[in-house]
């Protein structure tokens, strides 16, 4: 066979290889990945998950398709069952609350100990630090692949009833609170009568006076309004953070080139940043725009100085000392370390 008859020949079956490989990579690919969180634009948590969705569908010319579902209707409501379904594969990907995923990862309780985060500047410490690596490595072996950090923000507390300045304010009121035993403890060993319930049955329960208040980021209480459901008096007391988490099924995951992988990762970086910047905007620094907003429309916002707070820290240590040794003390000490160190 001569020369030019090998290089035609090779040539075609280059092609022919070409045509049987490509099509059957792309047929790995879905038509369509569910995504997974709880609530949508313009929730900073929404704005953060559209667009990862809109930067990963540009940056991989559509070969990449993600859909969000919020609400957690992929689960039925059940923020909880989000991270199992995501390890079976029920759920592609997921931009999760740490406070949801942690009945199955309990290291990740670690931003719900009472009082541990003080500013804004613990949260980044602790999440873009040695514990939020530490804490992705877990994520990891349980069969998630983590890629960045989001944010819900600072938890504060509401209610239709009386201004809180003290742990006695608590005593009998019943607080809607999300579903975690730590939550559970918490407003417990302040006097007060905590109720577990999902997101989407907390706003009827608060419209019918079912619950007397609420603990969630001020980005929630505006976007929904929530003195229009009789939450009347704000505290300001920082006394647990909300980060989020851009997960992807391992299963998933481990379907995607590794260049599309590297987008997926560095599409969920930026739209985290964003998300974050969403949910501190008003809240940081001198610019307290939001607090404000909330003044205007009739709320009674109270500030606690250091030495109210530290009442609240003061009666929950109990509880934090007992979350200690569940979260794992090695890694909270870390943490105190990072913190103080900040």
């Amino acid at each position: 066979m001569t020369l030019g008859k090998l290089l035609m020949t090779a040539s075609a079956m280059a092609v022919a290889a070409l045509a049987t490989t490509t099509p059957l990579k792309a047929a790995e690919y879905k038509a369509e990945y569910k995504v997974s969180t709880v609530v949508p634009a313009p929730f900073p948590w929404g704005i953060a998950v559209d667009k990862w969705i809109e930067l990963v569908r540009e940056r991989t010319n559509g070969r990449i398709n993600m859909k969000a579902y919020p609400g957690a209707q992929l689960v039925s409501g059940d923020q909880t069952r989000e991270f199992t379904a995501m390890r079976q594969g029920i759920i592609d990907m997921a931009v999760g609350s740490t406070i949801n995923w942690s009945p199955q990862v309990k290291e990740l309780n670690i931003f719900s100990l009472p009082f541990l985060m003080p500013d804004y500047k613990a949260i980044d410490a602790l999440t873009q630090g040695e514990v939020g690596k530490k804490l992705f490595a877990i994520i990891r072996k349980k069969g998630v692949e983590p890629l960045a950090w989001a944010e819900n923000g600072f938890r504060e507390l509401t209610n239709s009833k009386h201004p809180i300045r003290k742990p006695a304010d608590l005593k009998g009121l019943k607080i809607r609170v999300v579903g975690s035993p730590l939550f559970n403890d918490t407003f417990s060993a302040l006097g007060a009568n905590p109720t577990q319930m999902s997101w989407a049955d907390a706003k009827p329960a608060l419209t019918t006076g079912a619950v007397d208040g609420q603990e969630n980021p001020l980005t929630i209480y505006t976007i929904v309004k929530m003195q229009n459901v009789g939450q009347k008096y704000v505290t300001l007391w920082h006394y647990v953070a909300d980060p989020l988490i851009f997960g992807v099924s391992n299963k998933v995951w481990n379907s995607f080139t590794p260049e599309d992988q590297k987008i997926l990762r560095e599409a969920a970086i930026e739209a985290g940043k964003l998300g974050i910047r969403k949910a501190r905007e008003g809240l940081v620094g001198n610019d307290d725009a939001l607090i404000r907003k909330i003044e205007s429309w009739g709320v009674q916002v109270e500030r606690l100085n250091d030495a109210e707070r530290q009442a609240f820290i003061d009666a929950t240590r109990g509880v934090y000392a007992k979350w200690r040794k569940k979260i794992g003390d090695d890694l909270v000490a870390l943490a105190e370390k990072t913190i103080a160190e900040r």
